[in-house]
């Protein structure tokens, strides 16, 4: 982790410092309230639990901290796409999204987008520059791409974009903020879902949208108060108390999947290793270059899709889940979740378990199938 990084999570459990009064609460309180105490002029204060609340305003806070850049809450991840997509394309406009990433982004614009002539075309991550960015008006990358983990190169991507008149949004889930940052490397628009490692219990739904351009936060904030499409105050006091604490897991995380990932190498059981740590992945260099860290997210392919059921079924110290990012190690076999990928592709999420302890689990349940 770079030194800014390591200064930003030093920061960061810290940022209500500066605000406290004498006997306030050290953790951010929660806010459960629909209405506010507004006589008179109201201009200025909470009024409606759709505009603001003071909850909402503590974790993106924390998310703005971490992004160097004015973040907007939303219930989920795809609320937070839902947003960015509904809130600045108009009936005419063409978009541009990975033909390998998060699959239910294509099924929002092949669903929602097109019957308001709003076109879209796919590319693949790895070569996403290819073609060039000419007549769109939004490119949206996924980088590391899920579940593949191909990347592309996010300030050539932004570069070519902006050329051809483009905004470029990238979608950050698999790397956090203390993976990999895209605004600092030309990007308009980070989107994430922090269901994932920013919570990190697998216990909330919640997404954001960071930018540095003033004009797209208003316009999906804006979207957030027309469409209703807001967090729970509840939500957001969960994500809060999961960010204090995603410095610790992520590094824990990380480092375990590089010593896994390294030892899966060569294993007879699978095939198509992927890591971006690994020094023969094809998106190594690039990682290297963009990335703070290689992440947690490690994929491979079995025989068969029984033989993925099985490694994932038996392994003492893994869960069947079809999220990432937990404190739990988890996997799953992505070709029932509609990804094009061979029927025994596996996606694996290492958790915060000691590294020596689930590297046993994990080896002796593909042991078992070779």
């Amino acid at each position: 982790m770079s030194e800014t990084a390591r200064s930003r999570a030093a920061a960061l459990p810290h940022l209500r410092r500066g605000r406290l009064a004498k006997g306030d609460p050290i953790p951010v309180p929660l806010t459960m309230a629909a209405i506010f105490h507004t006589p008179g002029d109201a201009a200025g204060f909470d009024e409606y639990g759709r505009y603001d609340n003071p909850t909402w305003r503590a974790v993106e806070h924390m998310l703005a901290h971490l992004e160097d850049a004015p973040c907007v809450g939303f219930p989920s991840g795809m609320a937070a796409i839902s947003a960015v997509f509904f809130g600045l394309l108009k009936a005419g406009d063409r978009i541009l999204l990975p033909a390998d990433g998060y699959h239910a982004t294509r099924a929002l614009a092949d669903r929602f987008l097109k019957p308001f002539d709003i076109a879209y075309d796919v590319r693949p991550t790895s070569s996403f520059l290819d073609g060039g960015f000419d007549g769109y008006r939004l490119a949206f990358v996924e980088t590391p791409a899920n579940p593949g983990l191909d990347i592309c190169d996010i300030a050539a991507v932004a570069e070519a974009a902006h050329k051809a008149g483009a905004l470029l949004a990238v979608d950050n889930t698999t790397m956090t903020p203390f993976g990999q940052r895209p605004l600092d490397f030309g990007a308009d628009i980070v989107i994430a879902a922090d269901t994932k490692a920013p919570n990190g219990h697998s216990d909330v739904l919640f997404g954001h949208v960071a930018s540095r351009n003033a004009d797209i936060i208003a316009a999906v904030s804006g979207w957030r108060e027309m469409s209703g499409a807001i967090p729970g105050p509840f939500e957001a006091w969960l994500v809060h108390r999961g960010l204090e604490t995603l410095d610790v897991r992520f590094d824990r995380m990380c480092s375990s999947a590089e010593v896994i990932a390294r030892r899966l190498q060569g294993h007879p059981a699978i095939s198509g290793l992927r890591f971006p740590g690994l020094d023969g992945d094809p998106s190594h260099n690039l990682a290297r270059a963009q990335m703070e860290r290689f992440g947690f997210l490690i994929s491979f392919v079995l025989d068969s899709e029984d033989k993925a059921e099985d490694f994932i079924n038996n392994c003492a110290l893994m869960q069947a889940a079809t999220s990432f990012g937990g404190v739990h190690s988890s996997a799953e076999r992505r070709a029932k979740r509609s990804d094009a990928v061979a029927p025994g592709f596996v996606r694996l999420s290492v958790g915060c378990e000691p590294v020596e302890e689930l590297w046993q689990a994990i080896e002796a349940s593909l042991d078992r199938l070779a």
